[in-house]
């Protein structure tokens, strides 16, 4: 398929439940800051290394999580109404390829000599770079391909049975974390409509912790206030 035919095959969302757009966003979004910092990295500084090192693992394996997520709720839903996954079971076997060489990478950075640390993370760099264009694409697949096939398939309420049902199997501080990727790459509307719906359906107290521990810290404050405003998030 051509880039153009890609450019042009974005199907309308028509009111429905967008399941794969606030976490792509998120993956999206922080793959791009990384490849950047990967780029403009002082391989011979140790503490800016280590810290982005540790980034870089941290993305990783929330990337192999969400894998996972798709594969035990999406694709299974999907083939319980006799339609098949198995471009996309392919595709997230590639991702697990990509997962180990990139550690392969991150490895040949941490234990490299200081001479050869300069070229071991431009290795690590262009591995990230080939992995991050072609989850791109997966992702594209996803949201153009197989959403129309959820939105054929099954009702809204299905859909968001489905996106409970992986958001009620993560521990907690996985959920923290999840929720720090994807609100600083939402718009306005959409994080109104995440931690609204969050305040409706969860305790106080776990509310509470929620907003302390993962909405205030992964937003700016001009963007604190304005979802403040909109959903009446405590001060």
């Amino acid at each position: 398929m051509s880039h153009a035919d890609l450019l042009n095959r974005i199907p309308a969302l028509d009111g429905r439940y967008d399941l794969y757009g606030n976490i792509h966003k998120g993956l999206r979004r922080t793959q791009c800051l990384l490849l950047s910092r990967l780029g403009a990295n002082d391989f011979g500084d140790a503490a800016t290394t280590e810290k982005l090192i540790g980034d870089l693992r941290r993305l990783l394996a929330m990337a192999a999580a969400h894998v996972r997520h798709e594969d035990t709720e999406i694709h299974a839903a999907l083939n319980r109404r006799g339609i098949a996954t198995d471009l996309l079971d392919e595709q997230h076997e590639d991702h697990h390829a990509a997962f180990r060489i990139l550690e392969s990478r991150i490895d040949a950075v941490e234990t490299a000599a200081a001479s050869d640390r300069a070229e071991a993370g431009r290795a690590l760099y262009l591995a990230f770079a080939a992995y991050v264009a072609d989850d791109f694409a997966h992702m594209h697949e996803e949201e153009t391909v197989t959403a129309p096939l959820l939105w054929q398939h099954f009702s809204d309420e299905e859909l968001l049975a489905i996106e409970m049902r992986i958001v009620s199997a993560l521990p907690p501080e996985e959920n923290m974390a999840f929720t720090r990727m994807m609100l600083p790459a939402m718009n306005p509307a959409q994080r109104a409509m995440m931690v609204g719906g969050m305040r409706e359906g969860l305790p106080p107290e776990v509310f509470a912790a929620v907003v302390e521990f993962a909405v205030r810290p992964s937003l700016t404050e001009a963007d604190f206030q304005a979802l403040s405003s909109s959903v009446g998030l405590a001060a």
